[in-house]
């Protein structure tokens, strides 16, 4: 990469975001030091998304820079905390300013949403990547994992499943789409929604969480695992857009990747809670999709019960 490469973090990328918690050395200096609040415990996660591999090659820079930031936001979203700090490592094949410009403001712009301010990073030559690591805090000991499910607990995902994995087929000429269903499935794929929204609910009732980025039957699995228990889903429960659901195209929902919608746990004396929160929050609604179980996996599909013991979570562009 040319001289410029020295220019390109304070040119576009001073100043984005702001936190709740104010960094004590941010950008400038070889790292950022942060000061965590008393009672408070650091969540990190980090993702890394690759042209081709994790969004097509067409994608509009503002839509990358969107969604770099929020799948990382979403894993913040599962595990209860609240988004304070991230780190920026991006690799460019060339110093497009263009191209620059548009991806710094739109991070810019959902940093600001979710108030997470950018206190570091680095600028590479090469293929188009993006690695984003965020850090969030959560009050000691109120962070959900998802080893804390147990027997009887229901099973609910949040919004709708399938329409990312839907919009992808869609862009690839995989699919056609109504009208109605390009905008929502085509941004459900290049712009989800964490779901932080959901931190303070996940923390008072939830026993286990997690973000549905490789499709619903592979990442509840995880839970079913670091649990140790079983599930029962049903097909019909499914919150799906009405072309799923009349087309019986269900894999979309079931397999599909990149949803990041969030998959809970909850025990049954709850459903008072659930059904105030969907009265108070349109946007964002739960629906009950199934119940853990002693042991097993299966999917109530109609009148046939279907094993999805070895079924496996969606892997992105063949990776």
């Amino acid at each position: 990469m040319p001289q410029a490469e020295f220019t390109i973090i304070p040119k576009y990328f001073a100043d984005i975001g702001v936190s709740e918690w104010t960094s004590k050395l941010s950008q400038g200096d070889d790292a950022a030091i942060l000061e965590i609040p008393d009672g408070k415990q650091a969540v990190m996660s980090v993702d890394t998304l690759i042209a081709g591999v994790h969004f097509p090659l067409e994608t509009s820079p503002a839509d990358i820079a969107h969604k770099a930031l929020a799948v990382n936001l979403s894993d913040l979203a599962a595990m209860g905390a609240t988004p304070a700090w991230f780190l920026l490592s991006l690799t460019i094949p060339d110093t497009n300013e263009h191209w620059l410009e548009t991806f710094s403001q739109s991070l810019s712009e959902i940093a600001d949403q979710y108030q997470i301010e950018l206190v570091g990073g680095d600028t590479c030559h090469g293929s188009l990547s993006i690695t984003i690591q965020v850090t969030g805090l959560v009050d000691k000991g109120k962070y959900i994992t998802r080893s804390g499910a147990q027997p009887g607990d229901l099973i609910l995902v949040s919004g709708q499943l399938g329409n990312a994995a839907l919009g992808l087929a869609y862009l690839q000429g995989r699919s056609k789409l109504d009208d109605n269903l390009i905008e929502l499935c085509t941004n459900s794929i290049n712009r989800p929604t964490p779901r932080l929204c959901l931190t303070d609910f996940l923390q008072d009732y939830a026993t286990a969480a997690i973000d549905i980025s490789d499709g619903l039957v592979g990442d509840l699995k995880h839970i079913l695992d670091k649990s140790r228990v079983g599930a029962l889903i049903r097909q019909n429960d499914l919150p799906v857009n009405e072309w799923i659901r009349s087309s019986g195209a269900y894999e979309y929902a079931l397999g599909g990747g990149d949803d990041y919608e969030l998959c809970l746990t909850m025990p049954s004396e709850y459903k008072d809670q659930i059904t105030r929160w969907n009265q108070n929050n349109p946007d964002c609604q739960l629906q009950e999709i199934g119940q853990i179980t002693e042991s097993g996996y299966y999917l109530q599909a109609e009148k046939n019960s279907i094993d999805l013991t070895h079924s496996k979570g969606y892997q992105h562009f063949g990776e």
